[in-house]
């Protein structure tokens, strides 16, 4: 009976104290566990937006800078041929086109217009005196058009653009080809200039990429009806402008004919100043330069002659992660904070700057 008893008591349970102790230990190796664990987690949620993040930015820079580096592109047959700072600012400071334009003196640094011709052969010439107000132009026909089609590389609804050698130009949209009298109708948009024959007329590219503040998106107007978002969740644009330090000797008009850089009689006397180069070979051009005149070209279609100096351009794009739980209070590493507090579960806005030189602005450097 008494090896029985003892046999029987070494098989005795746990005590409630060994259990306490037992639930305790394991409640701290769980707890470490999850404590492990959670940065794994905050990775696992930042990771696909820190990687959406970036392809928006990849995005936005991407198009702006194949469209900017474009920029000049002129027309390469008929008697007016080569960039077209020669005969007009192709880069603006505004938004330009039909559909709330800025007004002819604004300088935005969070807006860029930028012009250039296509690869294409719709080229050629009025042949005509257009007077200001005009719902058609009479062109030359085009050569190697098919007969009864001589103004073939023309089509309607093509946005085109009319400019001279004064520095003056005029963007319409086309609504009909009539070949058998060599005329463009176009929407009666009336002109900013009696062009003169002999003027070019050619298909144009014309783009402004601009902020949303409100919708936070960079947008993408083509100057007629389209406008559309390219990138959302974008909390700061800014252009800014380097250009030749020497003032512009182009576009110079015919005899007779004054403009915004020299007299009828042909002297030059814009009264522009050389810049001092602080940027490599080429000068700031601050904002305050570029809404202050001398005034090119007419109407709405105006601009600051120091915009024909434009030979560079930087772009500074700010995004900010579209989840507002990982946007921290820190106003340094977030445009617009969020509710993040955790450390591991942060994505900064992200900013990138780039320059931009239109190969068409610097042919002649």
């Amino acid at each position: 009976m008494t090896r029985r008893g003892t046999r029987l008591s070494g098989e005795a349970g746990f005590t409630l104290a060994e259990l306490l102790v037992s639930t305790a230990i394991m409640l701290i190796v769980t707890g470490a566990v999850f404590g492990l664990m959670n940065p794994a987690q905050g990775t696992a949620q930042v990771q696909p937006e820190v990687a959406d993040l970036q392809q928006r930015m990849r995005v936005g820079s991407d198009t702006m800078f194949k469209e900017i580096v474009m920029a000049g592109a002129g027309p390469y047959q008929g008697s007016s041929t080569g960039s077209l700072i020669q005969f007009f600012a192709p880069i603006l400071p505004r938004r330009l086109g039909n559909i709330n334009p800025d007004a002819f003196n604004v300088a935005r640094p969070d807006a860029i217009t930028i012009s250039y011709i296509p690869n294409s052969y719709s080229q050629t010439t009025i042949t005509d005196p257009m007077p200001n107000v005009s719902a058609e132009l009479k062109v030359s026909n085009q050569q190697n058009c098919p007969p009864g089609q001589q103004l073939c590389g023309f089509s309607q609804n093509m946005e085109v653009i009319i400019f001279d050698t004064s520095g003056n130009f005029d963007v319409f949209t086309i609504t009909e080809v009539q070949n058998s009298a060599g005329h463009l109708q176009h929407r009666g948009e009336d002109l900013t200039y009696p062009y003169q024959p002999g003027a070019s007329v050619t298909q144009i590219r014309s783009l402004t990429f601009y902020l949303d503040p409100i919708n936070k998106q960079l947008r993408q107007y083509d100057g007629a009806a389209t406008d559309v978002p390219l990138v959302d969740n974008v909390v700061d644009l800014r252009f800014d402008y380097f250009g030749d330090p020497n003032p512009p000797l182009k576009p110079k008009p015919a005899p007779g004919i004054d403009n915004c850089l020299y007299d009828a009689a042909g002297n030059y006397d814009a009264g522009m100043a050389t810049l001092t180069p602080d940027e490599g070979s080429l000068a700031s051009l601050p904002y305050t330069m570029l809404n202050d005149g001398p005034w090119c070209g007419g109407g709405a279609n105006r601009y600051d002659a120091d915009m024909l100096r434009v030979r560079k351009v930087r772009v500074t794009l700010r995004m900010q992660v579209a989840n507002a739980a990982l946007r921290g209070s820190d106003r340094q590493l977030f445009m617009n904070p969020g509710g993040s507090v955790q450390g591991q579960k942060y994505v900064p806005d992200y900013t990138m700057r780039f320059d931009v030189s239109p190969r068409n602005l610097n042919l002649a450097r």
